[in-house]
């Protein structure tokens, strides 16, 4: 049986489901001006992604590298469900 399928599935699952919470406390904390930290993340794990040989890392490189891009989005987003009233706002943060 060949279980790299599933690994990679559980893995992506899993990342995806990380990064949710990630977004919503790195906006709560420092709204959207840290939008740049997830674009250099993303940008660095693309590149480990093309340069690594292993197919299963490589893959999960660059699952990370677009729950990154995606997460520069979801803070704005984020942002808005916050003034919608959806999520608490960050009363230390103007």
């Amino acid at each position: 049986m060949n279980f790299t399928g599933v690994l990679i599935g559980a893995s992506v699952f899993l990342m995806i489901g990380v990064f949710h919470p990630i977004v919503i406390k790195a906006e709560y904390y420092f709204g959207v001006k840290c939008w740049p930290v997830f674009a250099i993340v993303g940008t660095a794990a693309l590149v480990g992604s093309l340069l690594i040989r292993s197919v299963i890392i490589s893959v999960l490189l660059g699952t990370f590298a677009f729950s990154s891009f995606w997460s520069v989005l979801e803070l704005f987003e984020q942002k808005k469900r916050v003034q919608r009233g959806w999520f608490p706002k960050n009363p230390k943060r103007e």
